[in-house]
C-alpha cells in the first residue's frame, strides 16, 4: 500500500481501501447502468447488430464511468481525490477542456 499512498499523494491506509473500493464499484455500476441507457434510446440486442451493439455499449460505459467516479468518490467522502485524478485523466485524453469547462 506504501507505493499506492506515494503515488497517488495520500496520507492513510483507510483512504488507500476507500479509492480502491470506488474503482470497483464504478467500474461495475457503469457497465450496468449504460445498457439502460441505450435502450432508453432504442438500442438493444434485438433491434440492431451485436456488432453495432457492443461497440456502443462500451463507448456509452465512459461517459457513465466518468460521471460515477466523482460522484462515487463524494460519497465515499474523497471528491478532493476523484476530481483531481479525473482531471488529470481528461487531460492525458486531450478533453482538458471539459475539466476547465467545470473550474469556471
Amino acid at each position: 500500500m506504501g507505493s499506492f499512498k506515494e503515488r497517488w499523494n495520500i496520507t492513510s491506509n483507510w483512504q488507500v481501501v476507500v479509492i480502491i473500493v470506488v474503482f470497483a464499484v464504478t467500474g461495475s455500476t457503469s457497465a450496468f447502468i449504460a445498457k439502460p441507457i441505450l435502450a432508453l434510446f432504442g438500442i438493444t440486442k434485438e433491434t440492431i447488430s451485436l456488432w453495432l451493439y457492443y461497440p456502443l455499449y462500451i463507448v456509452m460505459i465512459f461517459p457513465v464511468y466518468q460521471v460515477l467516479l466523482v460522484s462515487f468518490g463524494f460519497l465515499f467522502g474523497q471528491f478532493k481525490f476523484f476530481w483531481a485524478f479525473e482531471k488529470k485523466m481528461l487531460r492525458s485524453m486531450k478533453l482538458g477542456f471539459i475539466a476547465d469547462f467545470f473550474e469556471k
